[in-house]
């Protein structure tokens, strides 16, 4: 690994029943090249990619395929047993569930193909006549792994040959080369990981759009050393001394005003988001996981504000719904007029005032901060992009695998593709005749239709379209007022919903928690205190449990059965009723 290398972590979903995976991606420069993704780990299995391979001869067993084989594998298809070539014997280091590297017969010496062994290869005697899978494929040369670059540059060349792979000695210096080559262990949201990891199973990263943020990174962090964890005194001094420094902030800037500018009663939350969180020191994300209220030893809002109202820093007062409101704040209290400010992340917190606090203009004078989604106008749009296997559809149109389609946009590109190859049945217009190309990219033989389809040698024009859009990776954008699908950058996976959860707490008391809003470009904190006022009752704004510290989703959570009121605020803001899941817990059925 080269020094200064980077990391960052990734969530996507793999396998049929689409489950959420995580890991971590390192990206490094080799000398007189692009910086690349050096290695990826899912699921504590550190791989590396052929970047790396091609830099590091012997770093893992080597087996070979003959080149036809290996195109398949560049598609994403696994290693058949009869797919092995020279040998037995192999590798003996080549054993159920270890890495292993793939290089064509044409090229013995230069890896192309990073894949996981399904049985141990190792202890064969013969591979004709054998059936089932060898090698998972996990990365190659050609997909996006591969193709990603900082500068948005192609990824780069194989060599034509590489000294010190096809020395006819499969294991070499294997050993020798992993202890030269060491990641530090680090906690997992740095995304450390150790070489001495037993490997478990995992799955492939999904491919990475030029055009689509986030898809599977986020924004870098340098490889570092492992954080102590934080005790409960010192997460609770951090919250005590970030309200210290947001009314000492808020203090400095408002001295003029009346009250400081502030509209007393403040609900509780207001008083967390404005004044506390905002001034938290955080700079990693350990420290963004711990540094929460929860953690504290007062566990809520409510009984860290009864501890500020117990050293006479603020007045509160209890109020309907389990919450507290704070009447009066102390500004002259001796603990603000003399707070030296500690240093922030440069990085200001979202909504906040510049300086890094967030008291000012958030609930100066009138409650909540300012709102304008009220009256946007936004629409979803579902977008496809074609995988590698299906590139020679779109070829024959001009139509790059890269771009993202929309539905009524691939139709055409396949009509073009069926009358070039003149595959339209002389018997029924309606039918297209199967050719190497669709048979091997739509249809894998794996379902009983598959295996209809491919055994008739044809199918329904409207099926194979269907079947082409399915095996596309989805993304969608969320377009606000007069944007374009041009000016927004698309995510990957399915669009998603706000979600409307009824359900019951202390025996009978029914509460509404909505969660989802942010992508909608909807700020969750104006929202909730107009529903507030709609539904006159008791709101909270806290953040949704399990949401990713870094990039954290809230939940609104409002006293009593509030789905239609929440439904009709949505749609002042631009929300479709079709946007929004709603699932009816107290009566144990989606609606």
């Amino acid at each position: 690994m080269p020094e200064n290398a980077l990391s960052a972590r990734f969530n996507t979903t793999a396998g049929p029943d689409l489950k959420q995976v995580s890991g971590t991606v390192y990206v490094g420069v080799h000398p007189g090249e692009e910086q690349r993704i050096l290695w990826f780990k899912i699921e504590e299995r550190l791989i590396p990619t052929v970047y790396t391979l091609w830099r590091h001869p012997q770093l893992l067993p080597l087996l070979y395929t003959p080149e036809a084989v290996l195109k398949k594998l560049r598609t994403g298809a696994p290693l058949m047993t009869p797919g092995l070539a020279r040998g037995p014997p192999f590798p003996s280091k080549a054993i159920k569930d270890s890495v292993v590297a793939i290089a064509s017969l044409d090229k013995p010496s230069v890896p192309m193909v990073v894949g996981i062994c399904e049985i141990d290869i190792a202890s064969l005697h013969q591979v004709q006549g054998a059936k089932g899978h060898a090698v998972r494929g996990e990365h190659w040369d050609g997909d996006e792994i591969w193709a990603w670059s900082s500068a948005g540059k192609p990824g780069g060349s194989a060599p034509e040959h590489i000294e010190g792979w096809d020395v006819g000695t499969p294991d070499g210096n294997l050993r020798e080369v992993v202890d030269q080559l060491s990641i530090e262990d680090e906690d997992a949201e740095e995304g450390g990981v150790s070489l001495n990891q037993e490997p478990e199973q995992h799955t492939r990263l999904e491919p990475r759009n030029e055009f689509v943020e986030g898809e599977n990174a986020r924004p870098y962090e340098e490889v570092g050393k492992e954080e102590k964890e934080l005790s409960t005194k010192e997460i609770d001094d951090a919250f005590w001394n970030a309200f210290i420094y947001g009314v000492h902030h808020h203090r400095s800037n408002h001295k003029s005003e009346p009250r400081q500018g502030l509209n007393f009663p403040i609900n509780q939350s207001l008083v967390i988001s404005n004044f506390v969180l905002p001034f938290l020191p955080i700079y990693t994300p350990a420290q963004a996981a711990a540094l929460q209220i929860k953690k504290t030893s007062w566990k809520n809002a409510k009984k860290f504000i009864k501890a500020l109202d117990k050293q006479k820093l603020l007045k509160s007062k209890d109020r309907d719904g389990g919450e507290c409101v704070v009447l009066d704040i102390d500004f002259d209290e001796e603990i603000f007029t003399s707070f030296k400010p500690y240093k922030l992340p440069k990085k200001e917190t979202q909504g906040t005032e510049s300086g890094g606090g967030g008291g000012g203009k958030a609930i100066a004078a009138g409650g909540s901060p300012s709102d304008d989604s009220i009256g946007q106008k936004l629409q979803k749009i579902n977008l496809s992009r074609p995988k590698e296997a299906l590139s020679p559809i779109f070829e024959a149109s001009n139509a790059s695998i890269k771009a993202l389609y929309l539905p009524t946009e691939i139709r055409p590109i396949i009509a073009s593709y069926i009358e070039s190859e003149n595959l339209v049945s002389k018997k029924n217009k309606r039918l297209v005749n199967l050719n190497p190309i669709l048979a091997n990219a739509v249809f894998d033989g794996n379902s009983s239709l598959d295996r209809e389809v491919l055994a008739k040698g044809s199918v329904p024009r409207d099926a194979l379209v269907d079947r082409i859009l399915q095996a596309c990776s989805p993304f969608w954008v969320i377009l606000r007022n007069n944007e374009t699908r041009e000016t927004v950058k698309a995510k990957s996976g399915n669009a998603p919903q706000i979600q409307i959860t009824l359900e019951t707490r202390s025996g009978n008391k029914t509460v509404t928690k909505l969660s989802g809003v942010e992508v909608f470009h909807i700020n969750p904190q104006p929202l909730a205190e107009e529903l507030q006022k709609a539904c006159a009752s008791s709101t909270s704004v806290g953040q949704l449990m399990g949401s990713s510290p870094k990039h954290p989703v809230q939940e609104i959570m409002v006293q009593g059965p509030q789905k239609d009121t929440v439904v009709k605020v949505l749609e002042k803001r631009g929300v479709s009723r079709h946007w929004i899941e709603v699932l009816d817990k107290t009566k144990g059925k989606k609606k």
